[in-house]
């Protein structure tokens, strides 16, 4: 943890308090406006770039105060990195390794409510500041006996906020994320699912059991065990994970052949979540993993899992095909159950979205089309966003008269997205396994 953030001794925890918060932040970025316009005034030619920064720097440093949801839904989008300007997003990935950490006052308070006991009493060592601060919650070290554990502990008022945050966040979102209201209110139904499941710690340790084992005789990866008489639904003890996060080890200039271990066992991991459990870990940021010694890749977090129901994973993965040979009906049909198209569209707008989301899907699907495939491409990646920027500038797109898209597929996607973008910072060449009924 950073030496210079600043501890936290409260997090605003009403409504009304974390209304105010936000209403302050958006007064400040209407005076960013205001400051960026009138220097526009001086010098016609100044682009938007300060103006994003202290745009960035401002929604950032009180989203990291309210923690929770609005926190989580910035590193949602720093992920999505076609979608934000490059100032937001270099801000915004911070939500996924640090924020203000919560001080130990409030750290025992949480012990005393939800398991009777201050840490003291539980463990042999407990540290008082937070080795790592993120969005929903912080994590201390401890031991107990020979063991070295971690600790999470859930921000007070997080599970109670996140309907009215998500609220909150939208008319930042849509200026953002250049939405339409009814695209945004599609999805957020789907975030706040996910987001009240995230809070849910006696879940998370249910689900992390189940999936961990369900993965164990994959190569190359590590799972902690958890420990129940040491949790509590805003509680959770588990192993404590030696390693480096995926940047610090790039840092050290591993070879190529560690390099492309730890990205087969991401995506050996992923490919048996999606294709033979039809639930996956939906959060593949960089600070979810740990590369530990022999270049086996530890895995710490499953706050975030999507079910995947059965028609939705069928007709998805059936347009990734390398080559598309359904019948015109049967391919109408997949577009209208993945909700690409609707009865509301005109036979134009019809052609239309069918024709951009082949497109993107095969996109999508480019590494599945091939025995082996290379992630330090960086023209692949140009790719996408380049089709990314024309979808969200497209004239089609803006006056669409509805949301596109089932909504499960937010984070199957956003999953695909970080999956092959920590394969992109790895620069690993993968043998890209799928099922049988894809080849």
């Amino acid at each position: 943890m950073a030496e210079n953030v600043k501890e936290q001794e409260a997090i605003p925890v009403s409504k009304v308090q974390r209304a105010a918060k936000f209403i302050s932040t958006g007064a400040k970025v209407g005076g960013n406006y205001v400051k960026h316009y009138a220097k526009k005034m001086v010098n016609p030619a100044l682009d938007k770039e300060s103006l994003h920064q202290s745009n960035a720097k401002d929604i950032y440093n009180s989203l990291s105060q309210l923690k929770g949801s609005a926190l989580k839904v910035a590193q949602m989008m720093s992920m999505d990195k076609n979608l934000l300007p490059r100032a937001y997003q270099d801000k915004f990935t911070m939500a996924q390794y640090s924020a203000p950490p919560l001080s130990y006052p409030l750290v025992v308070k949480t012990f005393q409510q939800h398991l009777g006991k201050t840490p003291d009493q539980l463990f042999d060592t407990f540290t008082r500041s937070a080795v790592n601060a993120a969005s929903i919650g912080q994590v201390h070290q401890a031991t107990k006996g020979d063991k070295l554990l971690a600790v999470k502990i859930q921000y007070p008022g997080v599970a109670d906020s996140v309907g009215s945050d998500l609220k909150l966040v939208r008319p930042f979102a849509l200026r953002l994320l250049n939405m339409n209201e009814k695209e945004l209110d599609h999805y957020m139904a789907e975030v706040e699912e996910r987001l009240l499941e995230e809070t849910d710690y006696v879940l998370e340790v249910e689900r992390s059991r189940e999936i961990s084992k369900a993965c164990e005789h994959i190569p190359n990866l590590n799972f902690p065990t958890y420990y129940d008489e040491l949790s509590a639904d805003r509680i959770i003890t588990m192993d404590w994970i030696q390693g480096k996060h995926i940047k610090e080890w790039l840092e050290a200039n591993p070879s190529q052949e560690a390099k492309n271990q730890i990205g087969q066992a991401l995506w050996d991991f992923y490919h048996h979540q999606v294709h033979n459990l039809m639930q996956v870990h939906a959060d593949p940021h960089p600070g979810n993993f740990i590369v530990q010694e022999n270049d086996v890749l530890g895995i710490i977090d499953f706050g975030c899992v999507k079910v995947i129901p059965e028609e939705f994973y069928h007709g998805y993965f059936s347009l990734i095909k390398k080559d598309l040979l359904i019948k015109e009906e049967e391919l109408n049909q997949i577009f209208y159950d993945l909700e690409f198209i609707s009865d509301k569209d005109t036979e134009q707008e019809k052609v239309y979205f069918k024709g951009v989301f082949k497109e993107m899907i095969s996109l999508l699907g480019k590494p599945f089309h091939v025995e082996k495939f290379d992630f330090a491409d960086d023209g692949f990646f140009e790719q996408i966003f380049m089709l990314g920027d024309k979808i969200s500038n497209d004239k089609m797109f803006k006056k669409s008269r509805q949301a596109r898209g089932s909504r499960h597929g937010l984070y199957i996607n956003r999953t695909y997205f970080g999956l092959y973008n920590l394969l992109n910072q790895l620069q690993a060449e993968v043998v890209t396994t799928k099922p049988d009924w894809l080849k």
